[in-house]
């Protein structure tokens, strides 16, 4: 039977590593077809829009869906995120992006194997922002001030903070459910509830209730600051990793860098009904159209969309090709002690390179 996936090559390196990771899954022999959608700026120079709403019923319709990155505007001009659009339209609620050290010269720290975990619809990162100078974010100054005078300046912008009592209690139960089937050890709940005590505190209370259902499995809680000196230090103590939705953007970036960089960094969405895979790392449109860009992270995440479909065989087939590849130095330039390194490979040799392994 074939299976229909969602492909959305977004923009940047997006369509040269998607188009590296199709053909190593065409080569698995896997029988798939691919209903290529486009979003962000490719979608901009067709229809106006950067995310169509035929992207959406694409993904609801397949149910699972490979993703390139997306270019996000740095700044107060452009359009919104793009991915966080994506993620809450189609209420992916939870990211999960697997730090795991592979054979090969490139990793900054051995013996590194973790899942960052984190919610995707709350918190700073749902873009609840208020203008400065504008009538709405006067009011809240206000407001703020009846009870703290003088702590926000008039002239400041606003970037809302919110955490529900639902969300958390789903993002960890899910953390504890897949640490479970992965026959994971311990869960750690990340936070900064000494400082946010109405948000953090309420996740924190939320994955408390969650682990006092789930006993099996170890449970503890980190300050987001020490778990950053922590993993540097002592990666090894930690397993599952579950917090809010900015400090998991953070928190994965970091454990990303102790393997060798969110080039080789896979994630998954996940939401009622669907599945979104995607590399950690971003657009990088200074790269687009050069050929050096590392498919290593989209390659591994279609693995993991292999192993969500049932597809075992194949998807370790790909990840051993991969590692195979890093086992042997045969690396994209961004792995590679110089940059300049002649014997960097580029997207489309590396993966040749997992094609004839695999």
């Amino acid at each position: 039977m074939i299976r229909t996936v969602t492909l959305i090559p977004g923009d940047g390196i997006g369509p040269e590593i998607t188009d590296a990771a199709r053909r190593v899954l065409d080569a698995t022999g896997v029988a798939l077809a691919w209903d290529v959608q486009q979003i962000g700026l490719p979608a901009i120079e067709q229809s106006g829009q950067p995310l169509p709403l035929s992207v959406l019923e694409s993904v609801r319709t397949n149910g699972v869906a490979l993703k390139g990155p997306v270019s996000t505007p740095v700044g107060r001009t452009g359009f919104r995120s793009v991915n966080a659009a994506l993620r809450r339209d189609l209420d992916l609620f939870v990211q999960v992006r697997p730090c795991l050290g592979r054979p090969g010269p490139h990793a900054a720290v051995a013996g590194v194997d973790l899942l960052v975990i984190r919610d995707t619809t709350e918190d700073l990162y749902a873009g609840i922002e208020l203008e400065a100078q504008s009538e709405a974010a006067s009011e809240v100054i206000e407001s703020v001030g009846r009870h703290d005078r003088g702590v926000i300046p008039p002239d400041a912008g606003l970037s809302i903070k919110f955490t529900t009592s639902q969300a958390s209690r789903r993002v960890a139960t899910f953390a504890f459910d897949y640490a479970r089937r992965l026959e994971r050890g311990k869960v750690t709940v990340v936070h900064k509830a000494s400082v946010m005590r109405c948000t953090d505190g309420l996740f924190l209370e939320a994955a408390r209730e969650v682990a006092g259902r789930n006993r099996d499995i170890g449970f503890d809680e980190r300050l987001v600051d020490n778990l950053c000196g922590q993993l540097v230090r002592r990666s090894a103590d930690y397993d599952v990793l579950v917090m809010p939705n900015m400090y998991g953007d953070l928190i994965s970036d970091l454990a990303a860098g102790l393997i060798g960089g969110t080039g080789i960094a896979p994630g998954a969405n996940y939401g009622p009904g669907v599945s979104l895979f995607e590399a950690a790392h971003g657009s990088a449109p200074r790269l687009a159209g050069t050929g050096r860009a590392n498919p290593a992270g989209v390659i591994l995440s279609a693995a993991m969309m292999l192993e969500h479909i049932g597809e075992w065989d194949a998807a370790a087939r790909v990840i051993s090709g991969v590692e195979a590849m890093l086992a042997e130095g045969m690396a994209t330039y961004d792995l590679k002690p110089r940059r300049d390194d002649p014997t960097a490979l580029g997207t489309q040799e590396f993966a040749d390179g997992v094609i004839e392994r695999m």
